[in-house]
């Protein structure tokens, strides 16, 4: 994504721009606020014990912008805004989910997440004045059903895998995964095709 600075007259907020898909700079202060907001949600939900579901139900409730039925993320739990993130029914995310969600990350229902797993939406410029300037842009993340990703797994932004696809433990995605197959690597490649049964 090429950096390219706002147009004359593009009045829009940082925020407004970040929900667009745009470059923006994270100063705005609605955005200060949301990522204030997700810290002390995720600080609870952190500090929570295994013996309090109902809690962790309540506070991912109030942290995510949608959370099916009997999920379970185990703390401890890392977003940017929380709003941007949906999580499908009987999705399973083992300890130490770092989901960036500055663009929507959408995770089906039935999915695996394995221990350390990072779902990065943030774009930086390769450039290095904007860069220094601190303009970012994000692109959506979307998992699909019954997926399940290995522990350590990067999908970085703007990818989507397939639903019934495994993503092998250490494996960084940096393109779309097809439904269906086993994709191991940094960066992922496709190995084999899975029996969809």
């Amino acid at each position: 994504m090429t950096f390219r600075r706002p147009e004359p007259g593009d009045d829009r907020s940082m925020r407004e721009r970040m929900l667009a898909g745009d470059w923006y700079v994270a100063d705005d202060a609605d955005l200060l606020e949301a990522y204030q907001r997700a810290v002390d949600l995720t600080t609870a939900y952190n500090a929570t014990s295994a013996r309090e579901g109902e809690r962790r139900r309540e506070l991912l409730e109030a942290l995510l912008g949608e959370v099916g039925e009997e999920v379970t993320i185990r703390p401890p739990l890392q977003v940017d805004y929380g709003t941007q993130i949906r999580v499908g029914a009987r999705t399973f995310a083992n300890f130490g989910l770092v989901a960036l969600d500055v663009a929507e990350i959408v995770i089906g229902d039935d999915v695996q997440i394995g221990p350390n797993v990072q779902l990065l939406t943030p774009i930086h410029p390769l450039e290095a004045g904007p860069r220094r300037d601190k303009w970012e842009a994000a692109k959506p993340i979307t998992i699909g059903d019954n997926v399940w990703l290995g522990g350590g797994v990067i999908v970085c932004p703007g990818v989507t895998i397939g639903a019934d696809t495994v993503v092998g433990a250490g494996s960084v995605v940096t393109k779309d995964l097809p439904a269906g197959v086993l994709a191991l690597g940094n960066p992922a490649r496709v190995v084999r095709e899975l029996d969809r049964s």
